[in-house]
Order: C-alpha cells, then structure tokens, then sequence
C-alpha cells in the first residue's frame, strides 16, 4: 500500500521530503496511534471530572439542606413564641419569661 501511496503523491507534485516523513512513520503508529496499542488513562479525565462535579454538588446540596432542618427545628418554639409577641397574645415580661425558659431548656438536652 505504500509504494502504491509514494507513487500516487509523486506524481501529485508533493516534496520528497514529506515523502520520505510519510514512509518513514512506521505501520503501527498509523494503527494504532501513538500509544501502540498501550492503555492510557487519558479517557478517564472527562468523566472523572464531571463525576466529581456531581458529587460536590450533592456534598453541597446535602449539607445546605441538613443546616436548614436543623436550624428550623431550633427556631421552631421560639418562632411561635415570637409571632404570638408579634400579634399582641402575649406580654413582654411573658414573653422574655417563655424565652428563658426554651432557652434553658436547650442547654441542657445538649
């Protein structure tokens, strides 16, 4: 196939010095490229790459949600007590009475 190649590219006027680069590349090189026929890890790099992004997203997602939850489950007793401050149920000496108490009642389940 090769002299059939250098004989086709003569004719067509091309240097011989890409003639001699294009027989002087050896077969397997052409096949096989240039790994000859080795594994490489290089195809891993975009897959890997975007696994990883999926799962600091989730990391991310994840750790948003569980701060929220527990932030509202902290603020649960004392968001009630101050919306019924808000609308007037309740006085101020009540209310700062109520609020120590969750509040002490906090400290000592944790």
């Amino acid at each position: 196939m090769l002299p059939s190649l250098t004989t086709a590219l003569s004719t067509a006027g091309v240097s011989t010095a890409a003639l001699t680069a294009a027989t002087q590349v050896p077969a397997d090189t052409v096949v096989y490229g240039p790994w000859h026929g080795a594994f490489s890890p290089w195809f891993l790099l975009f897959p890997l790459f975007w696994i990883l992004v999926i799962a600091l997203f989730i990391f991310v997602a994840r750790r948003t949600w569980r701060r929220n939850q527990h932030w509202a489950a902290g603020q649960g007793a004392e968001g009630v007590l101050r919306e019924r401050y808000a609308r007037g149920e309740v006085d101020e000496t009540e209310y700062r009475q109520r609020l120590e108490v969750l509040r002490s009642g906090d400290r000592r389940q944790t």
